[in-house]
């Protein structure tokens, strides 16, 4: 008796039924941008068949340049000695949406295998994927959502190049945080990033304005983990194609500028055995189980050896002034939010970490990954959580050594890290320290217009 065939992919029976004539697809790159393209429908059905068969090219350069598409010349896995052949890209059926602002184009996330078909040890979303294959071992689902602040500019990417990124215009003045009247000020925007980001199956749970001039905060809908970096990075690429249509120019820039607040990337996390919030303990004073307690000591331990994921350009280093909201140490507290490890413990559902750290400008694969394996470690190891919370403003963080305050210092510690290495493989660890290397001298080679005003007429 013939057997039948296996039932199709939900996602794909809603696309033939919808008469689309082609399909958006995207993967992120190193730095957490997406990079995508159209594909005709015919062609996108041939990708999304399963493997081995499955799956589009995708030129390998997308791991092998910076933000500004500039080859890296320093890089083992790809490069020019490489001669930038077609990477293979999976598309994940899971991820199907439809672009509101885009006439309703159907659209898919990739992730990027070998040419074995083994998961790319290079690619964020992969690199995320086998933290949690590892949670899973353990009998561990991560949950987490994300929170950004951002800036909002009313620029265009003409106008922007006209000023040669010199004072870009903000959308509003002053400093107004949970303001009602600043909302109001570019209501069509606002509104369109609610809910449109909700027809975008992004979820924002609340968007508000922020303190500094054309500030907004959102945060995004608590999930599993790799649906919550999924919600973030789209995010971030949505609010952009929206913004287009308003004139407007959001930036995720950790710190745009040396007199204002800088951006945050929040993580909130927890663990569950898939029905329960196993970081809950009513019995617990502090109602945090045990198995939060070892996360919250890995988080503690080693996460500061991980830095380049969550701090990963020359200008996340700007954020970390002390006294300016982001943390600098890594210290815990309840409910303190100048800690860089937020504690906020009550009722069943709702207790979690709030991992402050990061700035706006990550990559949410890998700042998600970071966060979850540096808890994980602590989970493994049984880490007991020795460190008292400190209360106020790092009261009580006084011989706690601060982050370093630099990408290349960061990057040296990244590289020597037997913890990441264990994480996330030799192949990624020297591929990435290999890409902020590169990012590094890209500063050091550059003219800033701060040494221009120090010196040129004085010197």
């Amino acid at each position: 008796m013939a057997s039948k065939p296996p039932k199709e992919h939900p996602a794909l029976a809603a696309l033939r039924q919808s008469g689309a004539a082609k399909v958006k697809v995207a993967c992120s790159d190193i730095d957490g941008i997406l990079r995508g393209k159209y594909l005709h429908k015919d062609k996108f059905f041939g990708a999304a068949e399963p493997a081995p068969a499955g799956g589009f090219g995708f030129c390998d350069v997308v791991f092998g340049w910076d933000c500004g598409d500039h080859c890296y010349d320093n890089a083992q896995v790809t490069g020019w000695q490489h001669g930038f052949p077609d990477a293979l890209a999976r598309i994940d059926l899971d991820t199907a949406r439809r672009v509101p602002w885009d006439g309703d184009v159907p659209f898919f996330l990739g992730e990027f295998v070998t040419a074995d078909g083994m998961p790319s040890p290079i690619c964020p979303r992969q690199t995320l994927k086998r933290v949690l294959k590892r949670a899973a071992k353990l009998g561990l689902q991560p949950m987490a959502g994300v929170e950004f602040e951002w800036f909002n500019f009313v620029e265009t990417p003409q106008s922007w190049a006209a000023k040669k990124g010199v004072e870009p215009t903000s959308l509003t003045p002053g400093m107004f945080g949970y303001s009602l009247l600043r909302m109001a000020d570019n209501r069509g925007f606002f509104n369109a990033l609610m809910d449109e980001m909700r027809a975008f199956r992004v979820p924002i749970e609340g968007l508000h304005t922020e303190t500094g001039p054309g500030v907004y905060e959102a945060a995004i809908g608590f999930s599993e983990a790799l649906e919550a970096a999924d919600r973030a990075i789209l995010f971030k690429t949505g609010a952009k194609e929206i913004g287009k249509r308003f004139g407007i120019m959001p930036s995720f820039m950790a710190k745009w500028s040396q007199v204002l607040p800088g951006c945050s990337g929040h993580i909130h996390q927890s663990l569950s055995d898939g029905k329960t919030n196993l970081f809950y303990d009513a019995k617990s004073p502090r109602r945090m189980s045990r198995l939060f307690e070892s996360y919250l000591a890995g988080q503690l331990a080693c996460l500061m050896e991980f830095a380049p994921m969550f701090w990963p350009t020359i200008n996340s280093y700007k954020r970390l002034v002390d006294g300016f909201w982001a943390p600098v140490k890594p210290t815990w507290g309840i409910d303190n939010r100048t800690a860089s490890f937020r504690v906020i413990a009550g009722s069943p559902k709702a207790t979690r970490l709030e991992t402050r750290c990061p700035g706006a400008d990550i990559n949410p694969y890998l700042a998600m990954a970071a966060v979850i394996a540096a808890g994980l470690h602590g989970v493994e190891n049984g880490l007991k959580l020795t460190a008292p919370p400190i209360s106020g403003t790092n009261q009580g963080a006084e011989n706690i050594p601060r982050a370093p305050r630099s990408l290349i210092r960061s990057t040296q510690n990244f590289r020597q890290s037997a913890i990441a290495r264990d994480w996330f493989g030799d192949t990624f660890v020297d591929h990435f320290a290999a890409t902020r290397e590169w990012e590094h001298r890209q500063w050091q080679d550059a003219v800033t217009d701060w040494e221009l005003k120090r010196y040129l007429e004085i010197i």
